[in-house]
């Protein structure tokens, strides 16, 4: 059963071959992420990963490892506090924050750190909800 303080974490990284994939998908074609020169040139000194890439970590936890079957994703809030970059180990981690037993919902603290640092690179919540998991009697 879930409870309040539950954490689940999850390392990943992407290349840039991805990111280019990703650029294609969504449309984002801006060269900061995919231009190296223009990365270069930036004041990040190299090309950037998309914020909602990096972010997409959390579809993947909670569509596939973390009770995803059942799994309807209500709302997600994002603060992007850092860039990230390709060829760079993340680690995400969610945490149950509060319990709806009657809406059969819960809200999760969501978070990516950068694993060689420890610095924290987005901040958010996420509210799902779950009839065949999130039962409480």
């Amino acid at each position: 059963m879930i409870q309040v303080g539950d954490k689940f974490e999850h390392e990943y990284s992407y290349t840039q071959d991805q990111v280019n994939m990703y650029a294609q998908v969504s449309g984002d074609t801006n060269p900061l992420h995919t231009n190296e020169e223009a990365g270069k040139n930036s004041i990040f000194g190299r090309c950037i990963m998309h914020g909602f890439l990096g972010a997409s970590v959390f579809t993947k936890i909670f569509g596939a490892l973390w009770y995803a079957d059942g799994h309807i994703y209500m709302k997600q809030s994002m603060m992007w506090m850092k860039p990230m970059f390709v060829d760079t180990t993340y680690k995400a981690v969610i945490t149950v924050k509060e319990i709806f037993p009657e809406k059969n919902r819960v809200l999760y603290d969501c978070s990516v750190y950068e694993v060689s640092s420890g610095d924290q690179t987005i901040s958010g919540e996420a509210m799902l909800m779950n009839k065949k998991q999130y039962v409480w009697s």
